[in-house]
């Protein structure tokens, strides 16, 4: 089956199951919908997994580690050999998501999809690095389709295992870059709108960043209907490697977390693909990258958290791990209204 048969099979969530875990929050011995946000991703998450009957016991984050060529450019504080040496850090707890995957018992799945150098974590590559794209498309097409395929197939791995859950999370110095590129194509703003100063840009770093994307744009006219085009002129490994981990959560209904910007524009071309895909998708934080808050607003999503966060990594995607386990601990656990014999609640106009 090709990858574009592949995205044309995504259905829309379970509404039954939906109802069905709407109905046991309204049960529940407390004011109806008085846990806003948390109730709705429960019964979302019901939706997704075609059951009323929550569990989010098994968590995974899986981090698309990835170079990218751009930074040839100088649009970037730090060298390229940074990527290789955070990306073997994950594993060895030296990391920030590191620590908060461990306190949040969750297993940390770091892949190789495009580093620059060879490197000890689990090996996708398709290249090492994308091409510098200011001179030449970032990638083939076939490169592009290959990622995508990378993080498709990586869900459905991880679904056999038995996780219930999964964030996303990247390392790859200058993907701010090509994050910014997509996001202004995409939402249609002016690059400078969309674009930040990524992990400590000076003023002139910042106008030279924005200077290069634009120019980019004009070089390639990427083509903003076909999204592996889009991929393949301005877009990383790690980006179209993510944006395959959210249509697999929509193909082996499993709920997939968008952490940052990078990750949340990685949504938005998986949304693109196949617009069911935000279905399967739940938000986290909103990042201060300028753009952030856009790409939700395409999505339609709302963060769970705003903590004025920009670190990446699957940092923002974890943290909220920790709110969805006490959603599911009242939901699976809390007395009804019946088993302490009070009236319940009623919906009142």
């Amino acid at each position: 089956m090709t990858l574009e048969e592949q995205i044309k099979q995504i259905k829309t969530v379970n509404k039954q199951a939906m109802k069905e875990s709407k109905l046991r929050w309204d049960s529940i011995a407390k004011p109806l919908n008085s846990l806003g946000k948390l109730e709705k991703a429960v019964i979302k998450i019901a939706g997704i997994t075609n059951s009323h009957q929550v569990v989010l016991d098994k968590k995974a984050l899986i981090i698309m580690c990835a170079d990218n060529g751009i930074v040839e450019e100088g649009v970037t504080q730090t060298g390229q050999e940074v990527t290789a040496i955070v990306a073997e850090n994950f594993l060895k707890k030296k990391a920030s998501v590191s620590i908060m995957s461990d306190y949040t018992h969750t297993d940390i799945f770091p892949i190789d999809i495009g580093v620059a150098k060879d490197t000890n974590i689990i090996n996708k590559k398709i290249a090492y690095g994308t091409k510098n794209f200011a001179k030449e498309p970032a990638m083939t097409y076939e490169e592009a389709k290959r990622a995508i395929q990378t993080g498709i197939d990586t869900v459905g791995e991880l679904k056999e295992k038995g996780y219930h859950i999964i964030a996303t999370g990247e390392m790859g110095i200058g993907n701010t870059t090509t994050s910014s590129a997509i996001a202004a194509l995409l939402l249609g703003k002016s690059v400078e709108e969309v674009t930040g100063k990524g992990a400590g840009l000076s003023n002139e770093g910042l106008n030279r960043k924005i200077q290069v994307i634009q120019d980019a744009l004009l070089l390639h006219k990427p083509d903003k209907e076909n999204m592996i085009d889009v991929l393949s002129k301005i877009g990383g490994f790690d980006i179209a490697g993510l944006a395959g981990v959210f249509l697999g959560g929509a193909m082996y209904h499993i709920p997939v977390v968008i952490d940052g910007f990078i990750s949340a524009v990685s949504a938005l071309v998986a949304a693109r693909m196949n617009a069911l895909a935000i279905e399967y998708m739940l938000p986290s934080h909103a990042s201060k990258e300028p753009a952030a808050w856009y790409v939700l607003q395409a999505l339609g999503l709302e963060p769970f958290i705003t903590c004025d966060m920009c670190l990446g990594e699957g940092t923002g995607a974890v943290a909220v791990f920790s709110i969805l386990d006490m959603a599911t601990a009242v939901y699976n656990s809390m007395s009804t209204f019946e088993q302490i014999e009070v009236a319940a609640y009623q919906p009142l106009s």
